[in-house]
């Protein structure tokens, strides 16, 4: 029986708001595609148009997530490691037909395995030497990206659209400015210490 590579990982560890997301990629042995690399070191241009090829020509992928609420429940790695088994698990199920005649080994970025029932290996800078992991990150990038152009919509005094979350100069400007959102990780340390000045000024307002 021929193994498959499933490419697995993660964006979105370092921001201050919106979920982490984790795709998961079978590439077609027979349909190789080019210029994949680490996401990070793609432009957006790039990333966008590469993951519409991958999505076109992958055996098989998914994308998921977990929300802020977990991060900030869990910490990071655990809410990243539950993205990455989601992403995989949905795949599973959505080609479970397509996938029945191969078995599949996991490649996960990093150095740390989500909990799943398939052989598992992580791979330090996976990204940059497995073309299923160097995929994987492109979609969920991608999808991440997505989400905070949502993000922006609905807090539109943020600028997420334009840092995409990160604690920029700008973000902690407007965090400052307008206060913590519903979407900012409150178990960050920026935000927490923020929130400790919000709630330290409500109590002091309360003597006045």
């Amino acid at each position: 029986m021929m193994t498959l590579i499933c490419g697995v990982d993660e964006a979105g560890r370092g921001p201050l708001a919106g979920a982490v997301y984790a795709a998961a990629v079978i590439l077609n042995p027979d349909w190789p595609i080019l210029g994949l690399a680490d996401s990070k070191k793609l432009s957006e241009k790039k990333r966008d148009a590469l993951a519409i090829t991958i999505k076109q020509h992958a055996l098989a992928w998914s994308i998921a997530s977990s929300s802020v609420e977990e991060i900030d429940q869990l910490n990071i790695l655990q809410a990243s490691l539950l993205a990455m088994k989601r992403a995989v698990e949905q795949m599973q199920v959505e080609f479970a037909h397509a996938l029945s005649s191969f078995e599949l080994l996991v490649q996960v970025d990093g150095n740390q395995r989500p909990k799943i029932q398939l052989p598992c290996e992580a791979i330090i800078k996976g990204d940059s030497k497995v073309a299923a992991i160097s995929a994987a990150s492109i979609l969920a990038k991608t999808a991440r990206d997505a989400e905070l152009c949502v993000l922006d919509q609905q807090y539109p005094v943020y600028g997420f659209a334009q840092h995409k979350g990160y604690p920029t100069a700008a973000h902690m400007d407007l965090l400052k400015q307008h206060g913590v959102s519903p979407v900012h990780r409150r178990s960050y340390a920026p935000v927490k210490a923020l929130l400790a000045i919000e709630s330290s000024q409500s109590t002091s307002n309360t003597f006045f």
